[in-house]
């Protein structure tokens, strides 16, 4: 009971626009089917349970790992639950659902049905989606005041099988709702509802490591450094996060050991990687199935797929974006006795913060344009990487906003502890990457270079001199 309550006060402050769907639903005569997923630990179910406080006419979880006959028993005491006596335990899922539709019909008022966990229900040659589909089509459609929610962690099932579903429950889900890990405002307003009071550097700090999932920012204690945080949390042998990982793919996906390898493998490329890239590094020619595992893992939040600029969607670059996932492989993984106190200030962790850091610009891509003004003007976000030739020296830019307007911004992207100076050969090193980006794309739209930083720029003689824009730490803060 004691997270909960803790978690509670930050749903209050969060979750604006989720709830607002949610009254909507629930005002509604209509017969509504409201699909809910998202990341691991982001905090689906609690939601639905706090909003309608755990008030359900109907609720069951599904099983991790489990077979149709526990399932069933699972789904039959959930029944039995709701009913109030005992009843045999289904042979089938369309008695099953059959059995929950005889409890409904003696049931008068509003109806809400919460099935968390949906995907653990369809195991092996186990016909619950055609039970869902009977279930649904064959009476509760048709229902005024009834609501079911379903709710699962494997975004891709939840997808590939209920949402865009072809068979007979295509077009069936009245409304989805993802849930997204907390943005860097929204962490902030979460830690400031514990009233643990760290500063915007701190809090990047965190982010890196654990992004916005909010039980994962549970864990962060009052009085506490970010390093402190980080050391506890993360290298403790009782630490949440030393073991997580080992645990997340199984929860997640059937044949769980090909996501990881993907994941893994992206990693040993330098935590991004082509198409061609990853199928020479798993020596495999089966693209179809690589690309099934690839969107599941975009699906379920572990990677992000970015198009180069100028390239078509056959260029894709992958990248690892689970910021957990990323600093498990690069330092958990592998330590013994680490200090991270010690260890936090080291080439290896500088090299991963500015990683990190760049992953983090890049999912607030909103609040970056909203500091830039150009919010209200369409363009395309993308990267670019080219090797130099005889005539010209190469470059890499890792975030490219391409707007409507005829302008091309180049973002710099530098974390740092103090404001980040622009000496003479960083100078002339940016002077290059706007001139090979000018030869390499032959653009003919105007380029401005915008720096974002932690704590802005050093006013020296090199201010201004080539960076048109400047952007900070705070302004990823916007709300």
């Amino acid at each position: 009971m004691y997270f909960w309550k803790k978690i509670k006060v930050m749903k209050v402050i969060c979750r604006i626009k989720e709830k607002e769907l949610l009254t909507q639903i629930k005002e509604d005569k209509k017969p509504s089917f409201l699909a809910v997923y998202g990341p691991r630990r982001v905090g689906k179910t609690f939601l639905i349970k706090e909003y309608f406080n755990n008030k359900f006419t109907f609720y069951t979880t599904g099983i991790a790992n489990s077979n149709t006959k526990a399932q069933l028993i699972n789904f039959s005491i959930a029944l039995n639950q709701s009913l109030g006596k005992e009843q045999e335990v289904p042979k089938n899922w369309i008695e099953a659902f059959l059995q929950l539709k005889k409890l409904l019909e003696k049931t008068k008022g509003k109806k809400t049905l919460f099935i968390d966990e949906l995907p653990w229900f369809d195991t092996k040659k186990s016909n619950f989606i055609s039970g869902l589909e009977w279930f649904w089509n064959s009476w509760a459609s048709s229902q005024e005041n009834i609501t079911l929610i379903v709710c699962g962690s494997s975004a891709s099932w939840m997808i590939n099988k209920l949402i865009a579903n072809r068979g007979g429950l295509h077009n069936r889900v009245t409304n989805r709702m993802k849930i997204e890990p907390f943005t860097l405002a929204e962490t902030e307003q979460f830690l400031e509802s514990k009233n643990i009071k760290l500063d915007r550097y701190q809090i990047a700090n965190l982010y890196m490591v654990m992004g916005g999932i909010p039980y994962y920012l549970e864990q962060i204690s009052k009085g506490m450094s970010a390093t402190q945080n980080i050391e506890k949390i993360c290298f403790e042998q009782d630490g949440l996060l030393k073991n997580e990982f080992n645990y997340i793919f199984s929860s997640l996906f059937n044949q769980a050991e090909m996501h990881e390898k993907i994941i893994r493998n992206i990693f040993i490329l330098g935590a991004r990687a082509t198409r061609e890239q990853l199928l020479k590094q798993l020596n495999t020619t089966s693209s179809g199935e690589l690309s099934k595992k690839i969107r599941e893992l975009e699906e379920s939040g572990f990677i992000k797929s970015y198009i180069p600029f100028g390239a078509n969607k056959t260029k894709l670059i992958y990248v690892i974006s689970d910021y957990y996932t990323l600093f498990f492989l690069k330092f958990i993984e592998n330590s013994k006795n680490i200090n991270w106190l010690e260890k936090s200030s080291n080439a290896e962790v500088v090299s991963w913060n500015g990683l990190a850091f760049e992953q983090l610009c890049w999912d607030h891509i909103s609040n970056i344009k909203k500091a830039l003004g150009i919010a209200g003007i369409y363009s395309e976000t993308s990267v670019w990487n080219k090797k130099g030739d005889a005539q010209n020296k190469g470059a890499q830019i890792d975030l490219i906003v391409d707007r409507k307007d005829r302008i091309i911004n180049l973002f710099e992207i530098k974390f740092s502890i103090n404001e980040y100076e622009i000496t003479k050969s960083y100078d002339a090193s940016l002077r290059n990457k706007i001139d090979a980006f000018k030869k390499f794309t032959k653009t003919k739209k105007t380029i401005f270079l915008t720096m974002i930083t932690t704590f802005g720029l050093i006013k020296n003689q090199y201010y201004g001199s080539v960076a048109s824009n400047e952007i900070t730490l705070n302004d990823l803060f916007i709300d």
